[in-house]
């Protein structure tokens, strides 16, 4: 296959780069990739400014259901071979201790921890990337097998909080210290923060933070106080009971629900329980905005695919009935009840 010369830039290359995400073309990315290469640009800028945009597009398609499933995994697999072959390009020699880089238990993600690993190897350190979903408890293991300087651990949604609070709490019985990134602990590092772990923004500033062990090491305390109250462990133990108690509660209200596909009653399904996780999350890290923003983002993407934003509202309104006896979420269900008729409102 030819394929014309692209500009020494990523950004240059960025369309043709996407086009072949669309087209499924996996040698013509790999060309792409490897041209900017060998036209001098470093691998740490193919990695970052055309892979790691190029995946960001290719979610957000995904979610303004112009892209499949099907078509999101492929783009993401080929993403992945391009990885593959700027980091067999760049062929780094490790200069530095070992730092090990995971995804939270549950998260299944991994190209974004994958493109953090090989930043890391670029800069000099020998990376053991585990993967996308790796239990607390396998991690400890390795651990106590392998030394590490550092843990690296990624987390793509905030639901998964308290899974990541309580493998970075591990991870430090181990005497390991951590760092940790992504989308799920907020865009500033808030959540991070409530924590008490050290974030990075991005993987330059990943690498930055492990090569500092002070930094590491000296972080202030967890602010959990409010955990006391007990509505977190509570949700949790009452989760199965609300799912279905919501679902009893659409079919009522919902006479559509009755003609539901298994697909679609699957869909459904998952939605309720995304719904008591993403509040239970907000009640861990005392933060209503992480759970209304989840609320917006559930309500855009059921919009794309014909579901009326007043579905969620009557999934909030019901919630909220079952847990009046919770002050802080009835509260956070409160807000969101009412984004979500501002929503319906707009015609969404």
């Amino acid at each position: 296959m030819t394929v014309p010369v692209v500009e020494a830039d990523p950004g240059h290359a960025f369309a043709r780069y996407l086009q072949c995400l669309a087209d499924a073309d996996e040698a013509a990315a790999v060309a792409v990739a490897r041209e900017l290469l060998e036209a001098g640009v470093p691998a740490e800028r193919v990695l970052l400014d055309l892979v790691a945009p190029a995946q960001a597009e290719v979610g957000e398609r995904w979610a303004r259901n112009e892209w499949s499933v099907a078509e999101e995994h492929a783009a993401t697999h080929i993403s992945e071979r391009v990885v593959a072959a700027v980091a067999a390009y760049a062929d780094p020699r490790p200069t530095r201790g070992r730092i090990v880089m995971a995804c939270m238990d549950g998260e299944w993600h991994a190209l974004p921890a994958r493109l953090v690993a090989e930043v890391l190897r670029l800069r000099g350190w020998q990376v053991v990337f585990l993967g996308a979903s790796v239990p607390a408890a396998h991690l400890v293991s390795y651990l106590h097998r392998y030394d590490a300087e550092a843990v690296a651990l990624a987390c793509a949604l905030p639901m998964r909080l308290p899974h990541a609070h309580r493998m970075v709490e591990a991870c430090r019985r181990s005497d390991v210290p951590v760092v940790v990134g992504g989308r799920g602990f907020g865009e500033d590092g808030r959540w991070a923060r409530v924590l008490g772990v050290p974030w990075a923004p991005d993987a330059p500033a990943a690498a930055d933070l492990v090569a500092d062990e002070r930094a590491l090491r000296e972080v202030p305390p967890a602010q959990l106080d409010h955990l006391a109250d007990d509505e977190y462990a509570s949700l949790v133990k009452r989760r199965g009971e609300l799912i279905d108690s919501a679902l009893a509660d659409l079919r009522e209200r919902v006479p559509s629900v009755a003609g539901y596909t298994p697909a679609q009653l699957d869909s459904t399904i998952s939605d309720l329980g995304y719904i008591v996780d993403f509040l239970a999350a907000a009640l861990y890290v005392n933060d209503g905005t992480l759970f209304t923003a989840f609320v917006e983002w559930l309500v855009e993407i059921l919009v794309s695919r014909g579901v009326p934003a007043a579905a969620v509202g009557l999934t909030l309104e019901h919630y909220g009935q079952q847990l009046r006896d919770f002050p802080r979420a009835a509260g956070f269900l409160d807000r969101s009840r009412a984004l979500v008729g501002g929503l319906s409102a707009a015609g969404r």
